[in-house]
């Protein structure tokens, strides 16, 4: 692709696909809660439930049709990586998981724990063959939390540069006093957070069990989830009480933030105080001051409405590499044909990548 010389792209949001010998590892440390599965060639068994499941309420990606069918796409080492994101004009990655996504909803907390520090120590290994071009996003057990305010600790170390939180917990949100504590270890750290969820593995289903087609759920999962965490740290006080947090709400566009920070203000000024302990600013003042980060669609026509609304300190590009409906190998060839003439040239440079790098810190 042919991108403006100059421009520095930065994708804050694209995937690993697990190696096989990192399941192998898991397979040998937890051979009776881990398991391939056997009713399909792809997706393994974690504690007797299938991951991702594709069938049933709230229904997750058939795992054979996870990768885009592009040709050419190697996420499977890291040269295969580096080699498509030369392809796509991408010059740095922040992978997240595709299996670890799961592990908030492992019900076994020493299981929970194993699978976060074996993905963390993985990935951190396969990034540092990356040439300084591939970063990743660890994974913590979150339901336990004085365990995963260890795990992060150690993800800190080994250089993994954001946490990934689930949009909800089991029986709490993301502003439940028990999370206070990892809030505080990741201002300490200075680890960024990413809400990331996926449908069919197991997290909470925030709608989508009104449906058993995956294309229809996965419609609605992404923003509802996003939506959800949203107004759980945001009404919730979290960033008041956490004011140097920086949270990025990731694979759901843009279009719907200035809209939903719209209608959050209008419940603050209305009546945000029947929200004991809560937010204490307008909504929009927690994007302007670096608590809330977005990613956008590499082809989304709303940007530039976006930029306007908000600004353009807040938005960062995303590819979602290497997944089926990412547009690599032209994503960045996409979001520079959407912004031509609609942004600014240091406007598409923040997009593109500058404000990537400085939400996780590269």
């Amino acid at each position: 692709m042919t991108k403006p010389q100059g421009l520095e792209v930065v994708d804050a949001d694209g995937h690993v696909a697990e190696s096989v010998e990192f399941f192998g590892e898991l397979f040998q440390r937890f051979p009776d809660q881990m398991a391939v599965r056997s009713d399909t060639k792809l997706g393994v068994q974690v504690e007797g439930r299938p991951v991702p499941f594709f069938e049933g309420p709230g229904a997750g990606c058939p795992p054979d049709h996870g990768i885009t069918t592009a040709a050419g796409v190697n996420p499977h080492s890291v040269d295969g990586v580096l080699a498509n994101a030369d392809t796509d004009g991408i010059d740095v990655m922040v992978l997240f998981p595709s299996f670890g996504l799961c592990v908030p909803a492992v019900q076994d907390p020493v299981l929970g724990e194993g699978i976060a520090r074996a993905y963390n120590r993985w990935v951190s290994e396969f990034c540092a063959k990356g040439q300084g071009r591939l970063h990743a996003a660890a994974v913590v057990p979150v339901e336990s939390v004085d365990t995963a305010v260890s795990v992060m600790g150690e993800a800190k170390e080994l250089g993994l540069v954001c946490t990934v939180l689930p949009p909800a917990l089991r029986d709490r949100n993301l502003d439940h006093p028990d999370l206070e504590p990892l809030y505080s270890a990741a201002e300490d750290l200075d680890m960024a957070l990413g809400i990331h969820g996926a449908p069919g593995i197991h997290l909470p289903k925030i709608g989508v069990d009104r449906f058993t087609n995956y294309i229809q759920v996965h419609c609605i999962s992404f923003p509802f989830d996003q939506m959800t965490a949203m107004t759980a740290l945001v009404s919730g006080g979290v960033f008041d009480r956490h004011p140097r947090l920086r949270v990025a709400f990731l694979e759901a566009g843009a279009g719907w933030l200035p809209w939903f920070v719209e209608r959050l203000g209008e419940h603050y000024e209305s009546r945000g105080d029947w929200i004991p302990n809560g937010w204490r600013r307008p909504p929009a003042q927690y994007v302007e001051v670096g608590n809330v980060w977005i990613t956008c669609e590499p082809d989304e026509g709303t940007l530039p409405s976006f930029v306007q609304a908000l600004g353009d300190r807040c938005v960062m590009f995303a590819s979602d590499y290497p997944h089926w409906d990412g547009a690599w190998p032209r994503a960045t060839t996409e979001l520079v044909e959407h912004a031509r003439g609609r942004l600014s040239e240091e406007s598409l440079a923040r997009v593109a990548g500058a404000n990537a790098r400085a939400f996780y810190g590269l």
